[in-house]
């Protein structure tokens, strides 16, 4: 594979956009890893690494910026300003992250869990060294250790779901924010997708899950979170970029009261599919009766 920009599907709402990224299908690896970058300083720089054998995907959530590549030989600079495109990077490329915009957000999607060894961080070290690496490279299977609950849609309350904080790296130049399969979610990523582009104080989601978790974070601005499993309700406020929030199979969500220029990403445990949807809710609240 070689560096590409991936155009993602872009599924246009009156209350706000939706774009997802499924791997193996939008992009060419299964997701391990993934952060994203907030709070970076205009006009600010990050990175300035290569890897061995990580895959990479990067998206312009919200805000813009440059993505810069070499290859040893040739360099090449990609501006990314858009949430339904991004940027696929193979292993080799030595890539930074220049110029963001004020209150910019980057997605990072990422092909093998964190790994320091990967990791290439003096320049001159990767010129003499890309071509013997590259030519040993071979894709890695990890058989994660997946903490799945013994719950299913029928028995699940809105008790089930949790609350995290999640790790939040802070630095000078932008703090970042990083969840991997087998660590702390209990679900490997199948998939991505982030709300965006939603007017103030609208409302999205009114739908359950059979089979899907999913982690709620709010990236960007805020909003609520009301889940239901049938007999109880609770309403849960996301406002920082290093919570999230669980939700289990068998719950019904909505999400309300969005803040202007907000954006909600959910972390996924399997790809689309349309028979995993509770649409009606009449129908879910007579699964939860059985």
């Amino acid at each position: 594979m070689k560096v590409q920009i991936i155009n993602l599907p872009k599924i246009s709402d009156p209350r706000g956009n939706l774009t997802f990224i499924e791997g193996l299908n939008h992009i060419p690896f299964e997701i391990k890893r993934v952060y994203w970058i907030y709070d970076v300083p205009g006009g600010e720089t990050r990175g300035g690494h290569a890897f061995k054998e990580q895959e990479e995907f990067i998206v312009a959530i919200s805000g813009s910026f440059d993505i810069i590549i070499n290859d040893g030989k040739r360099k090449k600079t990609v501006h990314l300003n858009r949430s339904f495109n991004g940027i696929y990077i193979p292993p080799g490329h030595w890539r930074s992250m220049a110029n963001f915009s004020t209150n910019s957000l980057a997605l990072v999607l990422s092909s093998t869990f964190f790994n320091n060894e990967d990791y290439i961080r003096d320049f001159e070290q990767f010129i003499l060294t890309r071509k013997s690496y590259l030519k040993s490279i071979s894709r890695k299977i990890i058989d994660n250790a997946i903490n799945q609950f013994a719950l299913n849609a029928v028995n699940t309350t809105v008790n089930d779901c949790q609350f995290y904080e999640l790790d939040k790296h802070h630095r000078e130049k932008g703090n970042m924010t990083v969840v991997q399969n087998g660590d702390l979610i209990p679900f490997n990523i199948n998939r991505v997708y982030y709300l965006y582009d939603v007017p103030g104080g609208e409302e999205r989601g009114g739908h359950a899950h059979k089979n899907l978790y999913q982690l709620i974070v709010a990236a960007g601005g805020s909003f609520d979170v009301i889940l239901n499993d049938g007999k109880n309700k609770k309403i849960v406020h996301l406002n920082r970029p290093y919570q999230g929030l669980l939700i289990v199979p068998g719950i019904w969500r909505e999400i309300v009261n969005f803040s202007s220029g907000s954006t909600c990403l959910v972390l996924a445990s399997e790809v689309y599919t349309e028979s995993d949807y509770f649409r009606e809710y009449n129908d879910f609240k007579n699964i939860k009766q059985v």
